[in-house]
């Protein structure tokens, strides 16, 4: 199972504001600028990013079901602030867990299985 939503829900009033300035710039790590399905509002969410070939793709600790993941599939994509550039992110789709484990790191090889996550979600960038 994916982490908590009770661990999702403290992250977004507290870890977020403290590791949101650092994702911009640090590797490995990016802000997601999504807007909201129903509310139209701007959103941004702080997550581990891996290059991979045209794009990035992002391990989804806390499954498909969260809000972020939605509103980008909805939109059809967002922009992705990373290394201190934006960029804009198109064609969000899930790719099956053993290519997206491929793609990561070896630290991530060992961490991610133990956290089950089993969901990755791979975004273009745009051209």
């Amino acid at each position: 199972m994916p982490l908590s939503k009770s661990l999702a829900k403290f992250n977004r009033r507290f870890t977020n504001k403290v590791v949101g300035p650092v994702a911009k710039v640090a590797p490995l790590l990016g802000v997601v600028h999504h807007v909201g399905r129903k509310s139209a509002r701007q959103y941004t969410t702080p997550v581990g990013v891996i290059p991979h070939g045209d794009g990035f793709i992002i391990a989804l600790t806390y499954g498909r079901d969260t809000d972020w993941v939605k509103n980008v599939i909805a939109a059809g994509g967002c922009r992705l602030e990373t290394r201190g550039r934006i960029m804009e992110m198109t064609d969000p789709r899930f790719i099956p867990t053993d290519e997206g484990l491929r793609s990561m790191p070896t630290f991530f090889h060992l961490v991610l299985p133990r956290l089950e996550v089993k969901d990755f979600l791979h975004l273009s960038e745009f051209s």
